[in-house]
């Protein structure tokens, strides 16, 4: 007589949920998503248990859902770097920046934000006309600061080491002494609920500033900021002219998020 040889391993099966469910939040902080069946390999347990564990964690809002894994929510304990960005959805994100950076129209002015994202729009920018761009991110100015007909004024304050970034009340404060025809802004979520949010506090009110001095405000991010929700709320939808993304929003969603005001393209 035979028995019947079990999905798991008995080793395996002894572990407790909550250890897979760490286990499974640290390997896609390290790596930036998990996959499914790649789960259930390392872990050696059935591919049905890692979708139950990933289905538990996006209900605590640590990791969203794609189709066959998952990738991490940043949040107020959690929050990529800007080289880990930097390698992430990148064909993506350069089409955004192009799309963004055609909204520029006759701006002098322009505030841009954190982020590779926004980084990108402001190598986007043209150089063939005079331009003033005030930033908080050390790359932005460092990629600007030798472009002809463009002018950069760094703001001052802490410096991240995860984003190479200023915050802090002396970035806000001088900051707030600008009137800025354009910012782009980016952030870690948004939602139609709760609009615009970060992890950190001290940036979630540069982002603000930035929004206050700007006469017009475009945030700029990919599809995977959509239905993320970070611990800092700093805008609501409403106080954005435009939303750009990728086509990989669905167009239904999109439309969802123009009815809140602004006009959304899907680069």
């Amino acid at each position: 007589m035979t028995t019947a040889k079990p999905t798991e391993t008995t080793a395996n099966a002894a572990k407790t949920a909550e250890d897979r469910q760490r286990e499974i939040v640290r390997i896609a902080r390290t790596t930036g998503s998990v996959d499914v069946t790649e789960l259930a390999t390392e872990l050696g347990v059935a591919k049905e248990t890692v979708r139950r564990d990933l289905r538990v964690l996006e209900d605590h809002g640590l990791l969203r859902r794609t189709h066959g894994g998952a990738y991490p929510v940043e949040s107020a304990g959690f929050e990529t770097t800007l080289a880990f960005r930097a390698t992430s959805h990148v064909p993506e994100k350069r089409r955004i920046a192009a799309a963004a950076a055609g909204l520029l129209g006759d701006a002098e002015t322009v505030f841009v934000d954190e982020g590779f994202t926004p980084q990108l729009v402001a190598e986007a920018l043209p150089r063939d006309r005079p331009l003033t761009v005030v930033t908080a991110s050390l790359p932005v100015a460092g990629l600007l600061a030798e472009a002809e007909n463009t002018s950069v004024l760094l703001l001052g304050g802490r410096v991240r080491s995860g984003t190479l970034a200023t915050v802090d009340h002396w970035t806000t404060k001088m900051l707030a002494g600008f009137v800025i025809d354009l910012a782009y802004i980016g952030a870690n979520g948004i939602t139609r609920d709760h609009g615009l949010t970060t992890p950190d506090p001290a940036v979630g009110e540069v982002k603000a500033q930035g929004i206050r001095s700007a006469r017009r405000t475009v945030f700029a991010g990919v599809h995977t900021k959509f239905g993320a929700v970070s611990f800092c709320r700093f805008a609501d939808i409403g106080a954005l002219e435009a939303i750009v993304t990728s086509t990989l929003l669905p167009a239904a969603e999109a439309h969802r998020y123009s009815l809140l005001g602004p006009q959304v393209i899907r680069a």
